[in-house]
């Protein structure tokens, strides 16, 4: 889970904010209750015994960075997917039953499986909620990381590091994708939890990685 972001929106840190009774961090983390390991990306405060917590080097890295930490502090062998989630989608959760379905039957013709799937809201990618083959995004960090000419992994856009992989787009009709990035984004998040009513978050529990 990325979480090392500089939040300059909000004006405070993202992971931490209070959203729904709950921080935002931790709505992220019931997305992640049934992997085997689970990473997140983002600063010393964010510390807990419930999940590894690593940094990009230099900090404020950006998502690929990120994602190219989390991964080397995964577990070898930990699952041959990845869960790539941003700290700021709260309805992750709700995500990935979607993105499980779409992984567990895709196929890119007779070259061989999809190298992921990704929700896509409003004709939009949203690639930081989406599951990958670990394998598929280890390559794409090392062809990144080797071309000087792609400036390397600080900085770069996730656009850059998806680019080459066969990725297959879920259609996220309810907007399980939306992040919260304003202020007005977190209490329009609020009223819509009031309206349905609360859940408890469990963000503990234990078949895939996450980064």
């Amino acid at each position: 889970m990325l979480a090392g972001g500089r939040a300059q929106r909000l004006g405070t840190s993202k992971p931490q904010l209070v959203v729904a009774g709950a921080r935002l961090l931790d709505h992220v983390l019931t997305a992640t209750r049934d992997a085997r390991a689970t990473v997140v990306v983002g600063p010393d405060d964010l510390a807990s015994e419930a999940y590894v917590l690593t940094r990009e080097d230099p900090p404020f890295g950006g998502p690929v960075a990120g994602t190219a930490a989390g991964l080397a502090a995964l577990p070898d062998g930990a699952a041959p997917w990845v869960l790539l989630l941003a700290c700021d989608v709260p309805r992750a959760a709700e995500a990935v039953p979607l993105l499980v379905a779409a992984a567990s039957g895709t196929a890119v013709g007779p070259t061989g499986e999809a190298d992921g799937v990704h929700l896509a809201h409003d004709g939009r990618d949203q690639w930081l909620v989406g599951l990958y083959r670990r394998d598929a995004l280890d390559a794409a960090l090392d062809r990144l990381s080797a071309d000087p000419a792609d400036g390397g992994l600080h900085g770069a856009p996730v656009r850059r590091l998806v680019s080459g992989l066969r990725l297959t787009r879920v259609a996220d009709v309810d907007g399980l994708s939306t992040d919260v990035d304003t202020w007005q984004d977190a209490e329009q998040y609020a009223h819509g939890r009031a309206r349905l009513g609360t859940g408890s978050l469990d963000p503990h529990g234990s078949s895939g990685g996450t980064a």
